[in-house]
């Protein structure tokens, strides 16, 4: 039933975008329309995955409604597995923001709300913080992401991710991009992690394909995911996928 739930969700979420287009001048309220669906072999946040070590596919989408003047509001959708928690088999991540740029500096702020549907006790939110600067073919974009209750639902837990992301294009219109981040976990029993990624993209007839290598410093001394299990959704792995944007 779950899984019959699931599909309907997303097969809902996925042709909203095209829908959105179907007016003559593509806007509503001075904003337009925009979205994206993905699929991949995993799906990682911040070194950790997030579908079971890869036991279902990672399938994702996402629409955005964006003001001329640079604020948003969207819907973000996903699958979502952990053996810990079996009630947990989705992830929908309501989300509004300003972007814009200043001084030749980008900034994007948002609040995002992670909520799991059938699980109870273990929504929160986060408070993203992005400032990015070009540097003709490289980029780099730095982050703070503080939650701004209760992580993960764990009573008196706090956490900010802090990480750098640079990339940069290549002349034959491959993109070379990573990150190094560390998420700090404040609270009893608590410990933070380090977690990097390095991938190429690459756009072709109308998509995107990636593949991206994860990897952490989580190992069995720590304190959180320092169990077989815990091990298992954070250990190093390569992931393939691949999206349209719309």
């Amino acid at each position: 039933m779950r899984i019959i739930t699931l599909c309907c969700a997303f097969s809902l979420l996925i042709p909203l975008p095209l829908l959105a287009f179907e007016s003559d001048d593509n806007t509503l309220l001075n904003g337009s329309f925009s979205g994206s669906v993905k699929f991949a072999t995993d799906y990682v946040f911040r070194g950790e995955s997030e579908v079971a070590d890869g036991e279902i596919p990672a399938v994702q989408a996402s629409i955005t409604w964006t003001h001329n003047e640079g604020i948003y509001a969207g819907l973000f959708g996903s699958t979502n597995k952990f053996e810990s928690t079996p009630d947990i088999y989705a992830v929908v991540g309501p989300y509004i923001g300003k972007s814009g740029e200043i001084s030749s500096i980008t900034y994007n702020v948002f609040l995002f709300h992670y909520m799991y549907p059938g699980a109870d006790g273990v929504d929160y939110t986060e408070l993203w913080i992005k400032a990015g600067k070009s540097f003709g073919r490289f980029n780099v974009d730095v982050e703070l992401t503080p939650t701004l209750n209760d992580w993960f639902g764990v009573d008196g837990w706090s956490g900010v991710n802090y990480a750098i992301h640079p990339s940069t294009t290549l002349s034959n219109e491959l993109t070379i991009s990573g990150s190094l981040g560390y998420q700090d976990l404040n609270g009893e029993g608590a410990e933070g992690w380090t977690h990097w990624n390095l991938g190429i993209s690459k756009s072709l007839w109308g998509l995107t394909f990636d593949l991206r290598y994860h990897d952490t410093d989580v190992d069995s001394s720590h304190k959180v995911y320092g169990s077989p299990q815990g091990l298992k959704i954070f250990d190093q792995r390569f992931v393939f996928g691949f999206s349209k944007n719309f």
